[in-house]
């Protein structure tokens, strides 16, 4: 690659990561305000739904949702084109293959925010009963359902070792910043994986039952914490752990290291 278009894919690259951060500093935002009000938490279509009621709530929208776009274009990107070094062995493969698996997913989220952008309503997606009941309805949906709950969990386990085990830090610029927030990116990563295992918790039942109406987004894990025992204090916990998520990510958006696109003499926080 040239250096004009290693410049505009980490522009792509900034964008993506910072719109992701948005969505999630918004979610965990308002599920820590919850845990002292009377409101109830959000997932992520009531919270960019009341976005868009708000002053320049659509002009964000249409911000986050071409950030999202360009998260998927930057993540197909680094799978097929192995920006970050992956490699053609099986484990590199995989890798690369996730990295497309998770742009696609984000890149379908910005079109159903475009879509809430242009005409007041998801138009590019569902909630997670209806793509479930819809799966549901297709030959052998149970056990597709049940495949997404399996995938939803290994994604979970993944980022809770990632934080855990701190292998992000290999791809994140050493700063004085970076090494301060450090330790809350850490816990970001380690409670959003928690959270997507509590969405492939309520997938996994609903698939067992045949039941559609079991299953739910991050929204409902959210609820569910808070009618658990000491539940407002469990459900700030994971709208800060949410907020830490998003600072990981705008993190990403200015840190992040990638071998192709990077000085190769760049100091990382892995040392």
């Amino acid at each position: 690659m040239s250096d004009t278009p290693h410049s505009a894919l980490k522009w792509v690259m900034r964008c993506g990561y910072a719109a992701r951060g948005i969505i999630y500093f918004l979610i965990g935002g308002l599920a820590f305000w919850a845990s002292f009000s009377s409101m109830s938490s959000s997932g992520t279509e009531d919270t960019l739904s009341a976005l868009r009621a708000q002053p320049m709530g659509i002009p964000a929208l249409w911000a986050i949702g071409l950030g999202l776009i360009a998260y998927l274009l930057w993540r197909v990107t680094a799978g097929i084109a192995d920006v970050e070094d992956h490699g053609a062995g099986p484990k590199g493969l995989i890798a690369r293959g996730g990295q497309i698996v998770t742009g696609l997913i984000h890149g379908g989220i910005g079109l159903s925010v475009i879509g809430l952008a242009y005409a007041g309503s998801d138009q590019g997606g569902s909630a997670a009963q209806d793509w479930t009941a819809r799966l549901m309805a297709m030959p052998a949906g149970r056990y597709l359902v049940a495949l997404a709950a399996v995938i939803l969990v290994g994604a979970g386990i993944y980022y809770m070792q990632k934080g855990w085990r701190g292998s992000y830090k290999s791809h994140l610029a050493r700063s004085q910043f970076t090494q301060t927030v450090d330790p809350v990116l850490t816990a970001g990563l380690v409670i959003y994986g928690l959270m997507l295992a509590l969405v492939a918790l309520s997938l996994g039942f609903a698939a067992l039952n045949a039941d559609p109406s079991q299953a739910g987004g991050l929204g409902q894990a959210l609820d569910q914490l808070r009618s658990a025992y000491l539940g407002r204090f469990l459900l700030a916990g994971a709208g800060l752990g949410l907020v830490a998520f998003a600072l990981y990510n705008m993190v990403e958006a200015g840190w992040r290291v990638v071998p192709k696109l990077s000085a190769p003499d760049i100091r990382t926080l892995a040392g």
